[in-house]
């Protein structure tokens, strides 16, 4: 069977009584097979419509509509974790700052969602594009913009229409050096603009994510180009999406209101939406909880209180996030640069089935009898299915061994390193208060393992937004640090950020043979070779653990909705584009 949990519960289907005994096998099913990532069903790339979705994994379709009855108006009431460094989508690599341009910015593709599509089963559909068409060869693109499409009413845009002197503008600003986004896309030989309605992209080789790249959030955000001196994009946002932007009150909340102007007529059916600014996670759970929010991502030690509240509706996905602690590769003499044993000593030392059971709480919705997920993260996360290789497998090879909680074999490879009478002294650093408590109470966990085996440690905590996203997640630190991935529409953009010379690799890493990986995977066509280049990848890289894997991404995300809230768990996405392929579909009903 696969890997990949995906499910819709009705309310108060969950968590009964004084404990989770009334879960049960039956109530949370194993969605498809094959792994999660598997070609085997839904969209295979086309412009197809997003409202005549194809059921995934070869299941019989359903005559449903998820329309049916549906009530517009009113507010969807949702929290952020915090404030970003800016709002321009191009000018940092916040996640916050992405999540919120996914309201007001279009992208030329976009993931088609629905009833019937798993989350990892989502392909490029056509936002701006109306139409693409691949040359023979796979190296030319020519893509038609959809005709009519405006930008939002609002001075000193006003309302006007797009064109490719908008799209010229933004891929300007993704390939600038001050971007590091720039490096996913240095495949693209050149791009060219024959009229207002067409883009041509000219590939050095054929590529085998090309649609999935300009589906990707983290990258080609079409922007006007007044954005270019007359607004500061930074402070101001003016897209096509299907939000226009309505205020921002930093620490406070972003407001967003429906655009009506937008391509897909009679979307979003909200009039407004609303994101109000908790950083602490126990806030926004008593808000959810008083009925002031109207979705929440519970931890899984807290579905209980969840449940407890009248007409609310959970649903569950396998994620798909990457977790790492990862090393500061500025200095080729520092001992942990030099020296693979500690990086080893340093994973051995990790217990990642307590790492797994700290953020999912797996041992008390086990004996509830409830089937969870316990896969061990690869170099590529454990929710991206044929491409992650399971590092407790035979199949996986001698390796594996290096993913093993085995404290005392950690401190033999220490000593072996030179610190067996001397602690491996080093800068612990991490960001709180903008993933999550599981994500402070595993960074917390992960620093006692590590002490355990001798290693001494001064802990950075650090603010999100001044130091973390803007140094330590860009490699301009000292020592260790512990955090997460950016959120990735497609597995091989992980070798790319993390391998090949550009702003956001992490570690500063330089590996001839996960360099060459890195660009190889984006020119393989055939998709078994694809994959086993994946596994082969990984293999190697356990025994170097440039980026140690950790557990905090590996297992179920929760997602509780207020029982008013129609079509919350039908519609799942990739990375921070739900503004536009969830939110827009969803709809309260009346009392």
């Amino acid at each position: 069977m696969g890997n990949y949990w995906e499910r819709k519960w009705s309310r108060r289907g969950v968590l009964r009584g004084a404990s989770v005994a009334g879960i049960g096998t039956a109530g949370m099913a194993l969605v498809g097979c094959g792994g999660g990532d598997d070609d085997d069903g839904g969209d295979t790339g086309g412009l197809s419509s997003l409202r005549t979705p194809t059921p995934a994994g070869g299941a019989t379709a359903v005559a449903k509509d998820p329309f049916a009855g549906a009530t517009p108006g009113g507010t969807y009431r949702l929290n952020i974790t915090g404030d970003p460094p800016t709002l321009d989508p191009h000018g940092n690599l916040s996640f916050i700052t992405k999540t919120v341009s996914a309201y007001v910015y279009s992208r030329l593709f976009k993931y088609k969602t629905g009833p019937g599509i798993l989350r990892a089963n989502v392909r490029p559909t056509g936002d701006l594009a109306q139409t693409a068409e691949g040359s023979p060869d796979g190296l030319k693109w020519t893509i038609k913009l959809r005709p009519g499409v405006k930008f939002h009413n609002v001075a000193p845009v006003n309302g006007r229409e797009l064109t490719s002197d908008d799209v010229k503008f933004s891929w300007g600003r993704l390939v600038d050096p001050k971007n590091a986004g720039r490096a996913q896309v240095q495949f693209v030989d050149k791009l060219e603009y024959p009229d207002a309605s067409t883009v041509v992209f000219t590939l050095k080789s054929p590529n085998a994510v090309f649609l999935d790249t300009l589906a990707d959030t983290n990258l080609l955000w079409v922007m006007p180009t007044e954005s270019d001196g007359k607004f500061d994009p930074a402070k101001q946002m003016i897209g096509s999406g299907p939000w226009v932007f309505d205020g921002y009150q930093p620490s406070v909340a972003y407001k967003m209101k429906k655009n009506p102007e937008w391509y897909e007529k009679g979307f979003p059916f909200f009039d407004a939406v609303e994101a109000a600014i908790i950083p602490e996670y126990a806030n926004y759970l008593a808000q959810f909880l008083a009925g002031n929010l109207d979705t929440l991502a519970p931890n899984a030690q807290d579905l209980q209180d969840v449940q407890k509240v009248k007409d609310v509706n959970i649903s569950s996905y396998l994620n798909s996030g990457a977790n790492w602690l990862w090393f500061d590769g500025t200095d080729p003499n520092s001992p942990y640069v030099k020296d693979e044993r500690i990086r080893q000593a340093m994973s051995m030392a990790c217990n990642r089935d307590e790492l797994t059971d700290l953020s999912y709480n797996t041992k008390k919705l086990k004996a509830a009898g409830l089937s969870v997920a316990e896969q061990w993260n690869n170099l590529i996360p454990a929710g991206w299915g044929r491409f992650w290789i399971d590092p407790k497998s035979s199949e996986f090879g001698e390796n594996g061994k290096y993913f093993k909680y085995d404290p005392a074999e950690a401190k033999k490879l220490l000593s072996a390193a030179g610190y067996g009478d001397k602690p491996f002294e080093v800068t612990y650093q991490y960001t709180a208060n903008r993933y999550g408590k599981s994500f402070n109470d595993a960074a917390e966990a992960t620093l006692g393992y590590l002490n355990a085996i001798g290693v001494k440690t001064t802990t950075d905590v650090q603010d999100y937004s001044s130091k973390y996203i803007t140094q330590t997640f860009v490699g301009n630190f000292k020592g260790l640090a512990f955090g997460l991935e950016t959120g990735f529409p497609e597995a091989g953009n992980f070798p790319i950020r993390l391998f090949t010379d550009n702003g956001n690799n992490h570690g500063k890493v330089k590996d001839a043979y996960l360099e060459k990986f890195a660009i190889d995977q984006q020119v393989e066509l055939d998709d078994k070779k694809r994959v086993s280049m994946f596994h082969e990848a990984q293999k190697y890289h356990a025994q170097k653990m440039w980026y140690i894997p950790l557990q905090v991404g590996a297992g179920q995300t929760w997602v509780a909705y207020q029982n008013a809230v129609q079509n919350g768990g039908d519609f799942y996405t990739l990375a921070y584009g739900a503004p536009t392929e969830t939110t827009p579909y969803l709809w309260k009903k009346r009392v």
